[in-house]
């Protein structure tokens, strides 16, 4: 699929949209730093187009890099944006959980329990092992589970 969004946007580089689907397979691939800067090209072409949630995946980038605090304040924005997001919940509680912020953790866990009823999903797209461990094991500490 990257190799096609790459032909799409070698074609057309003003595809926002691509871009954003570019960014997204990129962070899914563990590909964080290219990932952040597909993701805000697109937002530059297109600042008010609905294409997904650009800081979404960009609080997940940074999270994955471990700039939590830059990873946090993306995500709550992204809260902000769409209260039922739950992808922007599981992050922003595991990155308050590996913050030592456990009682913040908590309440995102708290909040995430009311829109779905899976706090440590069983899949996760991303492929690098330990971009999942990081998020699941800050999930599993987010929600009082032991490691």
């Amino acid at each position: 699929m990257m190799a096609l969004v790459d032909r799409a946007l070698a074609i057309n580089p003003s595809f926002a949209r691509g871009w954003m689907l570019s960014g997204l397979l990129r962070g899914f691939d563990g590909q964080h730093d290219l990932s952040i800067e597909l993701i805000e090209t697109a937002v530059r072409l297109s600042p008010r187009d609905r294409m997904g949630q650009p800081l979404s995946a960009i609080g997940a980038a940074y999270f994955f890099k471990h700039r939590f605090d830059e990873a946090a304040a993306n995500l709550l924005v992204a809260i902000q944006d769409n209260p039922g997001f739950s992808l922007c919940y599981r992050t922003l509680g595991a990155c308050y959980a590996h913050m030592g912020r456990l009682d913040e953790a908590r309440a995102i866990v708290t909040r995430l329990r009311a829109i779905s009823p899976e706090v440590v999903p069983s899949i996760l797209s991303y492929r690098n092992p330990e971009d999942r461990e990081l998020l699941l094991s800050g999930l599993r500490l987010a929600a009082g589970e032991s490691t």
